[in-house]
């Protein structure tokens, strides 16, 4: 099974994520890793990406979830995902690919990556990922306001494992 666990910058992704596959005794993967270091560094000067720079990313991440469903792997994958088009190319199976969504106020997200050192993606960016995000119906959606382990508790409970 994967689990992809997406939202906004800030919103936990990763944090949940790796706290998540640990719980489960599964990988975790980061989508950040995915990005060509053009797309970084656009980031990293504040700037957005647009479609054409997303592109290989999202084929890249979907040619990944295709190997770990063949090989049956158990992974929590953290990634952004903020487009419903985005997330078409990642539900590759719907039984087996499951969506964790971290929902947030701006303002808490925003204190929170002002808060990050030494991470790429700025609090300047947030606006744009907000203006991006196209919530999904089709997710669990868990309130990151909560404690961590309410939080992982919801996601595991909703994962039926």
């Amino acid at each position: 099974m994967i689990v992809i666990v997406m939202g906004v910058s800030g919103s936990g992704k990763t944090t949940i994520g790796k706290q998540l596959a640990a719980s489960l005794q599964w990988e975790f993967r980061d989508a950040d890793t995915f990005h060509s270091p053009e797309n970084v560094e656009k980031m990293r000067r504040g700037i957005p990406l647009s479609e054409t720079d997303r592109l290989p990313w999202l084929k890249s991440l979907q040619t990944a979830i295709a190997e770990w469903l063949q090989a049956d792997k158990n992974v929590v994958l953290a990634c952004s995902a903020l487009k419903q088009s985005y997330r078409q190319y990642l539900m590759l199976d719907s039984d087996r690919v499951k969506l964790v969504y971290l929902k947030g106020s701006y303002q808490l997200i925003y204190k929170r990556l002002q808060m990050r050192q030494n991470h790429y993606m700025s609090a300047e960016l947030l606006n744009s990922q907000f203006d991006l995000l196209e919530e999904p119906a089709d997710a669990i959606s868990v309130d990151i306001s909560a404690p961590t382990q309410v939080i992982l508790q919801t996601i595991e409970s909703a994962l039926k494992l």
